[in-house]
């Protein structure tokens, strides 16, 4: 009903433009000439508010118009469920390569149980034997549907063959060898090794959160988090190089082939992300439910409609501390494996020697709306400030964002595409229906151009 209103609206705002027939009165309706641009607004984005426990843990807030923020010893699983349930939140927990989260959404009026709760499960987690069992089961069979998600399974070949040897190689998961062996002890070990103060942040987002209130609450409930090692035997982080090398996995029963490939890209805090992340935007995603046929933006969206290159593909830059993958994921028919990897490898050789000026400003313009659009909600503006705190050491305010988006131009994304992706070595997976997956040298020989 809303839409409808609006585009009802829409409709005669439009209808009164053309029986007015632009008059002068109308243009300089206050509407009209009050409208902020983007770089205006971005600096009414409420401020992100840090300070820092006596044990060093990070205490974040982030107040909006939104109403909401985000079994142990003391709460038994069933106890901790009905508890939550009460408050009518949503608690869940998840683990990346890099960091776990654990969060609660609930009313605002409820941010002290929230930390509360937080602190209880961070501190206090239970580890019995019948609880590890069970949580054992569930692993297993999050696995097996991980498994049968296609791309979920060639992005871990992806990192298997790109960080070889190294702990990114692993899935989120690990082996499965591992969760059936995992014991009592090796949980204790990990939260004892891991879960230190100076490694955590607590951040809250939504209306009515007080940043000196959840000091407080932290201070209350956080403040007694360890934060110095047995012996002073702080964890040191693996290296984890880059291989250019590749792996197949063939399955002609699968109906497409499942195909990423991938550079070494830039860590977390390289200033040469904001010029690949324009460049990946250039290059744009693909879903063949896309309206607009060849008459997308994307080049290579386009032809990959005109030729009927792929049923999808999208561009990815995935950041760790020291190192990032940056490449292209893309689904086809079998027979088209082929012509879509050089079509692919084209579009980055062109953004290399011949990007342009207006697909640049496309780009940026395309990487501002991504930007801002991910931060709807209170939940991603919390992994948002948790994120970047862990891994800038503060939040980047999206007008800082702006600033460098504004920087890059046509030469920069050359020269930053020529040092990451011109005549380097890839990491490249397929699964499925790969028969026509080109030789790795072949591959490896469309990563630069010769020219006379």
């Amino acid at each position: 009903m809303a839409a409808s209103v609006v585009c009802r609206a829409a409709t005669a705002g439009a209808q009164v433009l053309l029986r007015a027939r632009r008059s002068p009165a109308l243009l300089r309706t206050p509407a009209l000439r009050s409208t902020a641009t983007f770089a205006q607004a971005l600096q009414f984005v409420p401020e992100t508010q840090v300070s820092l426990l006596d044990n060093g843990l990070r205490v974040a807030s982030e107040q909006s118009s939104q109403p909401t923020c985000t079994g142990t010893k003391n709460r038994p699983g069933s106890a901790l469920e009905k508890e939550v349930e009460s408050m009518g939140a949503h608690l869940n927990a998840y683990s990346t390569r890099e960091h776990t989260a654990y969060y609660i959404k609930a009313l605002s009026k409820d941010l002290p149980k929230a930390v509360e709760l937080l602190g209880d499960i961070v501190q206090n987690c239970s580890l019995e034997d019948s609880q590890i069992e069970k949580e054992r089961d569930v692993i297993l069979r999050e696995m097996q549907e991980n498994d049968a998600s296609m791309r979920d399974v060639v992005f871990n070949y992806l990192h298997a063959t790109a960080f070889q040897g190294t702990p990114l190689a692993q899935a989120v998961e690990g082996p499965s060898e591992n969760v059936r062996k995992l014991s009592r002890a090796d949980l204790t070990e990990y939260l004892s090794t891991h879960y230190k103060a100076p490694r955590m942040v607590l951040a809250a987002a939504g209306a009515g959160v007080e940043h000196q209130q959840l000091l407080d609450l932290a201070q209350k409930h956080l403040g007694g988090i360890p934060w110095t090692y047995a012996e002073d035997a702080v964890p040191t982080l693996t290296p984890c190089r880059f291989t250019g090398s590749e792996i197949r996995h063939r399955d002609d029963a699968l109906p497409f082939a499942h195909v990423a490939i991938a550079v070494e890209g830039p860590g977390w805090a390289s200033p040469d992300n904001v010029a690949l992340q324009v460049a990946n935007a250039i290059i744009g995603h693909y879903d063949c439910t896309y309206g607009g046929g060849v008459h997308l933006s994307s080049p290579l969206a386009s032809g990959a409609v005109a030729n009927k290159l792929c049923q999808s593909f999208q561009t990815f830059s995935i950041c760790y501390a020291e190192t990032g993958l940056l490449g292209a994921h893309f689904v086809c028919d079998r027979m088209k494996i082929d012509d879509m990897m050089f079509v692919l490898q084209g579009q980055w050789m062109r953004l290399c020697t011949s990007a342009t000026e207006s697909e640049v400003a496309r780009g940026k313009n395309i990487l501002r709306n991504a930007l801002v659009s991910h931060l709807d909600g209170t939940t991603p503006v919390c992994e948002d400030i948790g994120r970047s705190l862990l891994t800038y050491g503060r939040r980047i305010p999206l007008a800082e964002w702006e600033s460098r988006i504004a920087e890059v131009d046509a030469s920069v994304v050359r020269e930053i595409c020529s040092k990451y992706i011109y005549d380097q070595c890839p990491a490249v997976a397929g699964y499925g229906p790969i028969e026509q997956l080109p030789d790795y040298n072949r591959i490896r020989s469309g990563m630069f151009w010769l020219r006379f």
